[in-house]
């Protein structure tokens, strides 16, 4: 069956750094638009970076640009966010996902699967 498992996720300071991974199975992952959301406790689920099937498109939300990069391997069937220069507004619960239609979209009803999600904490 479809599998997304995040991983990376932690306790991480103000200014710091810390690389998400999101391990795709049961599905061919290159054919896959895939996006990263993340959900803070009380706030809806928000948008924050998308990566078209080759990898050669990427989007961004406006609070994380010049920050955060999204890269895939397709041969590993992973996604990747490196997240640089953290802020406590970052503190969040992200999730992978993934696009059949591999629109590279904000819009999370726009995706298929989702993964379980990884706990991201950035104290200040």
């Amino acid at each position: 069956q479809v599998q997304l498992v995040e991983s990376g996720g932690g306790l991480v300071q103000a200014g710091g750094s810390l690389r998400l991974s999101c391990a795709g199975s049961g599905f061919t992952f290159r054919n896959y638009a895939m996006g990263w959301f993340r959900q803070a406790p009380g706030k809806e689920r928000e948008f924050v970076a998308a990566i078209k099937r080759t990898g050669g498109s990427t989007y961004y939300s406006d609070s994380v640009k010049g920050r955060f990069t999204i890269s895939r391997d397709n041969a590993k069937s992973t996604m990747y966010l490196q997240m640089n220069s953290l802020k406590p507004e970052d503190t969040a619960v992200y999730y992978c996902a993934a696009d059949d239609a591999g629109r590279g979209s904000a819009l999370a009803n726009y995706y298929d699967y989702w993964g379980q999600g990884t706990q991201v904490t950035v104290s200040s």
